[in-house]
Parts: C-alpha cells; structure tokens; sequence
C-alpha cells in the first residue's frame, strides 16, 4: 500500500522550509539559554520521528506499555535536578566524558566517548533517519532507500553543520510547537473517527484486557515488570542524566535554576504524550486492524505504519502536509541534537586534547567536518534498521547494553569517595567484554540462555555486575586524590547550600516544589492505567 501527496500538501512542506562565533556559544549556546528553550529543546530531541513512528507503532501492537519509557523521564529528571545538574554546571564542562577525567582519570574520558559517539550515530540518528524512510517508501514505495536516507540527511544536518546549539535550540523551538499542534489536530480527528476515548478503550480491552495496563506480567514480550522496575529506570538515567545530546542543554542554561525549571518542563511535556501518540495507535487498532495485510512485503514491523496510516487516510488535503512538516521538522530537530553532541564530543574530547593550541575558529571548523563524516556513516547503517524486529527493540536493545556500566561507575563515583580510576575502567572494560559477548551469541547463538534473557533485564545485570567490579578493584586499589573527589562527589553541605539559596523563593519559582507537583501528576497517570 502507497499513499500520495496533493499539490498543497507539498507546498505546505516545501514552504516550511546566527552564525556561532566562539567555540562555547557554539557548542553550549553562550551558557546563557532560559529555561523555556532548555525544556522545549530537551523534549524535542527527545521526541522525534522515531518516536512518532515506534511510539504509535507499539501501541497498536501491545498497548500502552510503551508509555512506560515516557512517564519514567519525571523519576529520573526529578533525581538529575536535585544530585547531579549542580556538579554539572559547576565544573563548566562541555562534555559529560570530559566530567568522567575530572572524577576518575582519560581513559574513563575516552571510552565514553567512544560509547557515546556509538549511541549518537546508531542508535539516536540513524533510528531517526529510518524512522523518515518509513514515511517516505510509504508514498514513494519505488524509490531508493539509500537515496531516502541521504536526502533527509542533508535536509536535518543544515543548520546543524553551519549554526551552534544556540541556533539547534531555537530552532528546536519552533519545530516543537508544529509538531504538537500537528498532533493536537490528528488526535482530534483520530478520536473522532475512532468513537472518542471510551469506544478506542473499550476496543483495546476486547481485543486483549493487557492493552491498557502499564505493569505486565513476567513474559511480556516488550516490556515484562522486573524490567519496568529495574531496566527502564537504568536506562532512562542514562538517556536523561549521561547522554551527551541531552544534558549539553542543561549545561547551556544561564544558571542552575534555569536549568532545573527547563529539565522539569521537559519532564512535564512527556505525560500528554499518553494522549498524543499512544491513544491514537489504539485508534488505528480499531479503525485498521488489517495493518499486517496492508504492509505485507513493505513494512518488516507491519506496526510501524499504523502512524503513517492514520496520517494519509483521515487527513484532508493540506493538513496532510502540515503533520507531514512537523513529522520532519521532529526529526530535523533530533538529528541535529545527536549531531551536534557528536561533534561536540570529537572537538572537546579528542580535536582538542591532540591540537590543544587550536583556537575557536579551528574547533568550530573540526566540528563541522566531524558532523559530515558522522552523517555519511549514518546514512549508510540507517537503511540496516530494517532487519530487525521493531524500531523501538531496537533502539532500547543496544542502549541496554552500552548504557549499564556509564550509570554503574557514574552514580558509584559520585556518590562513594572510595572509587578511583582503575575500578571505573575495569567496569567500563567489564561492560564491553558483555556487550560483545551479547552481540557475538546473538549472531552465533553461543549461549542460548542468555540470548533469552529479555534486554530490559540484561540492562541491570550488567549494572550489578559493573558495580561489583569498580568496588573490588576500587578496594584493592590506591585511594583516589583529593582533587578527585572536591567538586565531584555529593555531600549533605551541596543540598544544605541549595536549601538556603531557596529561602524565600516563591513556590512557582522553587524546583523542589515543582518536582514534587510533577511527581503527583506523573503517579497519579501511572496508578490510573496501572
């Protein structure tokens, strides 16, 4: 099944569509955004055309489990906010593996940047720009995928190459209002043709009573509940509170209140998201339930069209090109967050380790080149996607196995004195030996057992494992240096400042307060669809 564009729909798309001085305003937007941009922008990078596509895609075939990974963003936003931003912000990195040197020592440094650059290119960037495929074989079933993945390429990498974070985040901005109203409209319409809330609810019970619970059993096949316990939180933290594309905004902001006000909006903004994309692939389950038949030969995961679908069937002439230009402007905005965390990363972390007299046309310059090089590896792997299960297995699948030893030594560093250099990289290279492990019985099926192992339970394994092993050798090892630790690891006299820096301040205005009021809201969704 193929659909098509009108002549206006195509217009609206086509008609959709400051330079960086210094390497800090181009690479961290100045240190000087509002909370507003911050949050706005973390929500766009954050919910992009992967997420339209494997959000709605999940729902239509398992339900609403998907909306676990969505709600868990107030638990750990609300945990960033509260330990860690400070230390960020205070330190003035421009990386998180250059935070890693800081507490332990450059290898650290260098192999989360390694790890990072890996998540960025495969996982957030190329399940974006595979995510834009599937819309696009949809109308033009004949075309080239590659040719597909190059030009959406091209159209996202832009202004990313040529305009700093200052110029990603605004323009983050204005994408983000356009897809929210382009969603606001199709979740009208969808609601509408489906029979309203009641009639998608009561659809989903009959055609399985598990569809509209978050908490599954034990041998669900996405989400199982140990998982949602122990492998979603893990790699939610890492995603929130280590992943380069996101965190750089919140060190972008002009101070540290800012900075936790924008984390807690994008918390905020992920709750409608039940509403928005979840609901609405309950609707396509009920309005097309032959989605396997319709895709048959063009869609492995017949599920990922279930968006598409209720786009280019239920749309009048025009509105069509309107989500159509939000569905792009969504994914512009995420490519260009991974990318500029990309290079950032090669600039900061190796550019200027190696060429440390560089000046801050130099570096912006290494960026630049770094970005083309990161796009023409990702335009060749994007088209790859396809030989898997789901997008979303996907994507959650090889973050649960990069992400576990990041968390283990962060968290273990920043809040125990006693972890030094030698156990973070021993867990680090504990974690990597695992990861290969995994992939290597994958392909061969070298351990069957563990290849059964559902991914959101390898996740905190691994962790556990990485733990144990920085504490060994961490104990067995000489105590870290004093500069190690001051500035770097977390004490009651940190919370104490922030408390008195708080006296007075009005409740709107006070995180602490707005954390506890997002954390109500957030609970009392998940109790309600528990």
């Amino acid at each position: 099944m193929n659909f098509t564009f009108t002549t206006l729909d195509l217009v609206i798309i086509v008609g959709y569509h400051r330079k960086a001085g210094s390497s800090e305003e181009y690479f961290l937007a100045g240190r000087n955004m509002p909370w507003y941009v911050i949050g706005i922008s973390m929500f766009s990078a954050n919910i992009s055309s992967n997420s339209l596509i494997a959000i709605t895609g999940g729902a239509y075939k398992g339900g609403i489990v998907f909306f676990n990974y969505e709600w868990m963003a107030s638990v750990v936003l609300t945990f960033f906010c509260v330990f860690i931003l400070p230390f960020y912000l205070k330190s003035q990195v421009y990386t998180m593996p250059e935070y890693f040197e800081k507490r332990y020592d450059v290898r650290s440094r260098y192999y989360f940047s390694f790890i990072t650059l890996v998540g960025n290119i495969f996982i957030d960037t190329a399940g974006t720009l595979f995510a834009g495929v599937v819309i696009a074989k949809l109308v033009y079933p004949e075309a080239n995928t590659l040719l597909i993945v190059s030009l959406l390429a091209v159209f996202a990498a832009g202004y990313t190459i040529f305009g700093g974070l200052s110029s990603v985040m605004r323009t983050e901005m204005v994408n983000t209002i356009i897809l929210l109203i382009s969603a606001v409209i199709l979740c009208f319409i969808v609601y509408d043709k489906a029979g309203g809330y009641d009639a998608i609810v009561a659809h989903a019970n009959a055609k399985d009573p598990s569809f509209m619970h978050l908490v599954q059993p034990i041998d669900h096949p996405d989400m199982p509940w140990p998982g949602l316990l122990l492998g979603v939180p893990l790699l939610g933290f890492y995603f929130w509170c280590n992943n380069q594309f996101i965190v750089q905004r919140a060190l972008s902001a002009r101070n540290a209140n800012e900075a936790r006000k924008g984390a807690l909006f994008a918390a905020l903004l992920k709750i409608p998201i039940l509403f928005l994309l979840v609901f609405p692939g309950l609707a396509a389950l009920k309005l097309y339930p032959n989605l396997q038949d319709m895709y048959a030969g063009q869609l492995k995961n017949f599920a990922d069209g279930a968006y598409p679908t209720l786009v280019f069937q239920l749309l009048p002439a025009g509105l069509v090109g309107l989500v159509v230009a939000g569905f792009l402007a969504a994914m512009a905005s995420a490519v260009s967050a991974t990318l500029n965390s990309a290079r950032t990363l090669v600039t900061m972390d190796f550019v200027q380790k190696f060429r440390p007299n560089m000046d801050s046309k130099g570096l912006v310059r290494a960026g630049q080149i770094s970005t083309v090089v990161f796009m023409v590896i990702t335009v060749a792997w994007a088209p790859q996607i396809a030989n898997f299960e789901s997008l979303m297995n996907y994507m959650q699948g090889v973050l649960a196995l990069i992400s576990p030893p990041v968390v283990a030594i962060f968290l273990i560093g920043l809040f125990w004195k006693r972890a030094n250099a030698d156990g973070a990289f021993a867990a680090l290279m504990t974690g990597l030996v695992i990861a290969l492990f995994t992939v290597a019985s994958e392909v061969t099926g070298l351990s069957p057992a563990w290849n059964s192992v559902h991914f959101l339970m390898k996740a905190p394994i691994i962790f556990a494992i990485c733990s144990v092993v920085q504490v060994a050798v961490s104990l067995a090892t000489a105590i870290p240096p004093a500069h190690k630790l001051v500035g770097f690891t977390w004490n009651k006299a940190v919370y104490d400042a922030d408390s008195a820096e708080l006296v007075g301040v009005p409740w709107y205005q006070n995180y602490r307060v707005l954390s506890v009021i997002l954390l109500v809201i957030t609970f009392a969704v998940v109790f309600y669809y528990r």
